[in-house]
């Protein structure tokens, strides 16, 4: 609670962050993190980074942007963007990925209230519901721009693709098709009543006002939810998912899963401790690189 930050594991991915030590010792009120960098927002608004150069853990192109005023950042799997207190952003890293947005510039110098990312792409949802994308373009970069205009209140990401979720609690889809970004096949069930949207790496969850789940996307990541359609027509009140799997918490506290057996889609091991009483479960998650296990407080 000192705000200071310890960090450890494969140096070259952010483990070591010996070169910025002097500036993690307090007042850090905020990590993201990309497949193998760090960015630590401070209290009095500046940004340190570290861990891979070309991935954002040089940031001393945009140093003087970084300073002051920075309110949230975001990372995605190979760059960084940050939200500042004038709704402005700023990006670094590789450029190609999103580290660059000179070509959304001028839709980036105010109005920005939050912004998402996968692995190669951001969008960033601005005060009056519209959304800007930039990155590579297959990725979820090139969006579905008459669709996004307006109304849009939360947008998630996959591996390469992205959710956005609607006032109308309708959902809006796009990215790299054959990547799991196309809902077409549920499109009739996302358009009205979605209340959450998780994704996993290769597939998307969305949770319903009536408690039912939609799932689309690789069926083995668990874009197929057959197996388990019985435990999600009703009841569910959240779901998470880590790179290959999903977890759902009902209203009971009972635990349904599905996804790749070997990843936390199969939890029949532990499913007598999964009956009830669970009120939270974290998949942990470092920018696009999902942890393959959940945790259950």
């Amino acid at each position: 609670d000192d705000g200071s930050v310890v960090t450890w594991g494969t140096a070259y991915f952010g483990g070591d962050s010996s070169s910025v030590a002097g500036k993690l010792q307090e007042g850090v009120v905020q990590v993201a993190g990309s497949s193998s960098v760090f960015a630590a927002v401070k209290k009095d608004g500046s940004v340190v980074t570290w861990g891979k150069v070309a991935s954002g853990g040089d940031s001393s192109s945009v140093a003087d942007k970084l300073q002051e005023g920075v309110v949230q950042v975001a990372g995605n799997g190979h760059a960084f963007a940050a939200i500042k207190d004038d709704g402005s952003v700023v990006t670094w890293g590789n450029a190609a990925s999103g580290g660059d947005s000179s070509s959304v510039a001028d839709k980036l110098q105010e109005g920005v209230v939050e912004i998402a990312g996968n692995s190669n792409a951001f969008a960033a949802i601005k005060v009056d519901g519209s959304v800007v994308t930039w990155g590579y373009a297959d990725f979820g970069g090139s969006s579905v721009a008459d669709k996004l205009q307006e109304g849009v209140v939360e947008v998630v990401g996959n591996h390469s693709a992205f959710a956005a979720i609607k006032v109308d609690g309708s959902v809006v889809t796009w990215g790299t098709a054959d990547r799991f970004g196309d809902s077409s096949s549920v499109a009739d069930k996302l358009q009205e009543g979605v209340v959450q949207v998780a994704g996993n790496g290769h597939a998307f969850a969305a949770v319903k006002d009536d408690g039912s789940v939609v799932t689309w996307g690789k069926v083995a990541s668990g874009g197929d939810s057959s197996s388990v359609a019985d435990k999600l027509q009703e009841g569910v009140v959240q779901v998470v998912g880590n790179y290959f799997a999903f977890a759902a918490i009902k209203v009971d506290g009972s635990v349904v899963t599905w996804g790749a057996a070997a990843y936390g889609g199969d939890s029949s091991s532990v499913a007598d401790k999964l009956q009830e009483g669970i009120v939270e479960q974290i998949a942990v998650v470092t920018a696009l690189r999902w942890q393959t296990n959940f945790n259950i407080v």
